[in-house]
């Protein structure tokens, strides 16, 4: 078990950015596929659960752990490299655990357009593809040209035509695959208008959005025909807590459920995002689920 560089009983609190969570029971972070293929391999010989992680910006682990084998993608596996294609376009190759903002200020340095939402996004490119994340009316699905993966073993890559991207989904969020890098394709545009954009959009994120306390970026989906930080305010929740914990829905944005100080645990997080979908839901009819991923047992 060594030779694979896997660390036991790892606390993922500093890994995630809602900075609560127990321990991993087996963690590692792989520098090739290799590596990632041989820890897939010991943890089916032990019969044991395994969650791949990235920048680990939308999931809250509880508080008991998760009782397996814990693979973060991270820089070690999250180069970036540029190509141009000669017809007024480039192609990016991504490694799963390059940062998406990276992937986004890149492209913006290099004067290339449609990758700027990507700039204020915590994830990696991992996690970016697999839920299809997106901001400010742009998608992965929108720039990605194709994806690698790790299938039994096998190295395959798809073009994203094949992906099934949709509404924080993907073809990923249903397997057992590991996702290795994303391709994308962009067009040279205005520098200067692009910068001007990406900048816009960073202070606006900056002015709604609590970037600056422990969270997981939008708790909830968006439920069809509605918004679910309009719901949630709309029942009087913006700023709400149900105790002195940490956990409270944000004063402000209230799509976001904060960890204020980084005080409250997975427990009191869970509770308040309980409370806020069974609120909403019994005084508009309209149930929230989670965006956030569920990591280890919430009984």
């Amino acid at each position: 078990m060594n030779k694979l560089n896997i660390t036991e009983h790892v606390s993922l609190k500093k890994y995630t950015t809602f900075r609560c969570g127990g321990e991993a029971r087996f963690f590692a972070e792989p520098s090739s596929f290799v590596e990632v293929s041989d820890l897939l391999a010991f943890a089916s010989s032990e019969s044991m659960p395994v969650f791949v992680m990235g920048m680990g910006s939308n999931i809250l682990v509880s508080d008991s752990g998760f009782d397996g084998l814990v693979i973060r993608l991270g820089r070690n596996m999250g180069e970036i490299s540029l190509m141009d294609t000669g017809d007024s376009s480039f192609e990016i190759d991504c490694g799963a655990g390059a940062p998406l903002a990276l992937l986004g200020n890149l492209a913006v340095k290099e004067g290339l357009e449609g990758c700027e939402f990507c700039c204020g996004i915590p994830g990696s490119v991992g996690g970016g593809v697999f839920m299809n994340a997106g901001a400010y009316g742009r998608e992965i699905k929108d720039i990605a040209v194709s994806v690698t993966y790790l299938e039994a073993g096998e190295v395959k890559t798809v073009p994203a035509s094949s992906c099934e991207f949709g509404y924080r989904k993907s073809i990923f969020t249903k397997g057992d695959s590991v996702i290795l890098g994303l391709k994308v394709r962009l067009d040279k545009g205005d520098a200067s208008a692009i910068r001007a954009y990406a900048e816009e959009l960073r202070v606006k994120r900056a002015n709604s959005q609590p970037i600056d306390v422990p969270s997981a970026g939008s708790t909830f989906k968006r439920p069809e025909g509605y918004f679910a930080g309009k719901l949630i305010q709309d029942c009087g929740l913006k700023g709400f807590a149900l105790d002195d914990s940490g956990a409270q829905v944000s004063p402000k944005h209230s799509g976001f459920i904060v960890n204020n100080d980084g005080r409250a645990s997975a427990k009191d997080v869970y509770r308040l995002i309980m409370y806020v979908s069974d609120t909403v839901f019994g005084k508009t009819g309209v149930r929230l689920e989670p965006e956030v991923r569920l990591i280890g047992d919430f009984s």
